[in-house]
């Protein structure tokens, strides 16, 4: 058996199979239970993607901790946290806020979503199996359903929330999941917005696309479900740029 090198650049001798690597196992930490910040964090992002949130809303940190039943230190954490991924804005009077609408954030985030969200369609339509159509069938029928019979648009955002995410999380990548989540954690509050504008002037449902999307999956046609996907994007966007066309005409002078 050769001797071990002397020579200190030398690699190290690969642990044997079966014998402990005691030097790894001393670099991994106790796994522990999420801590009440993780869970302050967790549950404002959910609320966020899923649309509970207005666009321009301020966040008090007191109101949130009181609606939490926490304390301020972990939901000032969380707002940190969420001001760093671009999805709130701090105020100067140390208040958060949910991003205003813009022309440029809109095009922005628009743009990002047709790129991403298409990519994991076009996966996605390999993927998705026969159960995995009719549950998006179901998911659409519902929102269908509270269309007709209400008004809250929390209520529909989370029924959008799940169309989409049902198809994204069927494309099976571990790099776009996390990236679409960011986006819908920036775009959720004009979703939100787009929803209270829809009044039906065009013609179409308000799930139209959301239709066309699972019968371009049910034909496994990837490009006609990324079209669909596109224009499903585009219309809930276009909606806020006609909104912000008219308050700048009735803004100027």
């Amino acid at each position: 058996m050769a001797e071990p090198s002397s020579d200190p650049g030398a690699p190290s001798r690969r642990p044997q199979p079966g014998r402990r690597n005691t030097r790894a196992l001393s670099m991994l930490a106790p796994v522990e239970r999420h801590t009440v910040q993780q869970r302050v964090y967790l549950e404002l992002r959910r609320s966020l993607i899923e649309g509970q949130f207005e666009a321009g809303e301020v966040m008090r940190i007191q109101d949130v901790a009181s609606r939490l039943g926490t304390s301020t230190m972990p939901v000032r954490e969380a707002l940190g946290r969420l001001v760093s991924e671009q999805a709130l804005e701090p105020l100067p009077n140390r208040s958060i806020r949910v991003p205003l609408l813009t022309r440029e954030r809109l095009d922005d985030i628009a743009a990002a979503r047709r790129l991403i969200e298409g990519e994991a369609v076009r996966l996605a339509v390999r993927r998705l199996t026969a159960d995995d159509i009719a549950t998006l069938r179901r998911i659409t029928r519902g929102y269908d359903e509270l269309t007709a019979g209400e008004e809250d648009h929390g209520h529909r955002a989370i029924y959008n929330h799940a169309f989409h995410f049902g198809i994204y999380r069927a494309a099976g990548s571990k790099v776009l999941l996390p990236i679409i989540e960011s986006l819908w954690l920036q775009s959720g509050p004009f979703i939100r917005a787009s929803a209270s504008l829809y009044d039906g002037a065009d013609g179409l449902s308000a799930t139209h696309h959301h239709w066309r999307i699972i019968a371009a999956l049910e034909e496994r046609d990837g490009e006609a479900a990324v079209m669909a996907l596109g224009e499903d994007v585009e219309r809930a966007f276009e909606l806020l740029r006609d909104r912000l066309a008219r308050e700048e005409t009735e803004t100027t002078p």
